[in-house]
């Protein structure tokens, strides 16, 4: 008896106290991140910087001379970026586990390596019903933007490339490379042959403004399309603001867009630091419209990363141009700019991310990873 009223006494004093904390716990409100977590995902705006890797992203905190847009991410990952042919992966091999999910040979445009065609998540999303899109400062057949749309056992065969946009019903694709559609070894004229299946093909910005219905594409340049330090001017941002409001306006399942800003690369070949700064300022404008329409537009998540850095760019104190006992008011150690390579090099890039399922890309993860969490998000068969 003695036994039974102490496990009553316990009881009294233990158990509400318990049942408080697990109705205090109940009670939690959610998190930003778990109505995030929780929130459908309706639209992806995928955003490459060509060669940008963590030391071009720091660069311009330091030097830029205006906020990083970037910074506004709301998760952070890291991505390996090995090829299945070598440890420093070319930009079509990364394109493809990018744009499908498995990993191929450098210099490879969504095949296997045993030449087996892959299917890319824009294949998918197009499949499944949603608007989809292509805007890169390249020309649109270049590694990065054809790797969502074409297939070839080399990135070399743009004119193949160029046939291979007859192939799926892209909405909308807005570069370069026009005389890969028009100027061609077989006389064929892929922009009729899209105006044959009911796309308005121009060559204007302009052309887009007009425009309310898709499908499109905007061919800008015979070859690439110019840096900013040459004359391209604020064609990525502008091109953005276009693609997302004619995806939105005609994808009533929602959209997929790939969005590159391709002449980071160019910088970090060039080891020309200013060209990476321009060039990451001009990319850093377009995200900043795509957060913005993340902002507005419920079930929107907009993915931000590289295809792979370039230039082995390194960012060392020059505190050796000092003598440290003799530092005056004023005087301050700065970061400069030194570059390992004029090629690629194996570094993890960092995935940023905003929007509706966010924290699906946090923690670490390979390029093949991201296509497959996109598709998953977008719930694609």
């Amino acid at each position: 008896m003695k036994r039974i009223l102490y496990s009553l006494l316990i009881a009294a004093v233990i158990l509400p106290g318990a049942t408080a904390h697990l109705q205090a716990r109940d009670r939690k409100p959610k998190t930003s991140k778990t109505v995030q977590a929780a929130e459908p995902v309706r639209n992806v705006i995928l955003m490459i910087g060509d060669g940008m890797g963590l030391a071009q992203v720091t660069s311009y905190m330091l030097r830029g001379g205006a906020p990083l847009s970037l910074a506004r991410a709301q998760s952070i990952g890291l991505q390996s970026t090995f090829s299945a042919s070598s440890e420093v992966t070319d930009s079509a091999a990364a394109a493809t586990a990018l744009a499908t999910g498995t990993k191929t040979n450098n210099g490879m445009i969504s095949m296997t390596p045993d030449k087996q065609p892959l299917r890319s998540v824009l294949e998918r999303a197009a499949a499944a019903g949603l608007a989809t899109g292509l805007v890169d400062t390249h020309a649109i057949t270049d590694a990065t933007p054809v790797a969502f749309i074409g297939h070839n056992e080399s990135r070399k065969n743009e004119d193949d490339l160029a046939a291979d946009f007859l192939r799926t019903d892209i909405d909308l694709f807005i570069g370069g490379g026009r005389d890969h559609f028009e100027k061609r070894s077989d006389g064929r004229n892929i922009s009729d042959e899209l105006r044959e299946k009911g796309y308005t093909v121009a060559y204007s910005l302009d052309t887009l403004a007009a425009l309310d219905k898709s499908p499109v594409g905007i061919l800008l340049a015979d070859k690439s399309l110019p840096l900013v330090s040459q004359g391209r001017g604020n064609m990525l941002p502008r091109a953005t603001d276009q693609a997302l409001r004619l995806l939105s306006a005609n994808g009533d399942k929602g959209f997929f867009v790939m969005i590159e800003g391709s002449h980071i690369d160019n910088g970090g070949h060039d080891n020309n630091a200013e060209t990476v700064l321009s060039e990451i300022r001009d990319f850093d404008a377009a995200v900043k419209i795509a957060l913005d329409f993340a902002d507005r537009t419920p079930g929107t998540l907009v993915i931000i990363t590289g295809d792979h850095e370039t230039g082995g760019m390194t960012l060392p104190s020059d505190e050796n141009k000092f003598d440290m006992g003799k530092l005056q008011p004023g005087d301050k150690n700065r970061a400069t700019v030194q570059f390992s390579t004029k090629g690629h090099t194996a570094c993890l890039i960092p995935v940023y991310t905003y929007g509706a399922g966010a924290a699906r890309f946090s923690g670490f993860m390979d390029n093949t990873d991201i296509p497959k969490r996109i598709a998953e998000a977008l719930h694609l068969e």
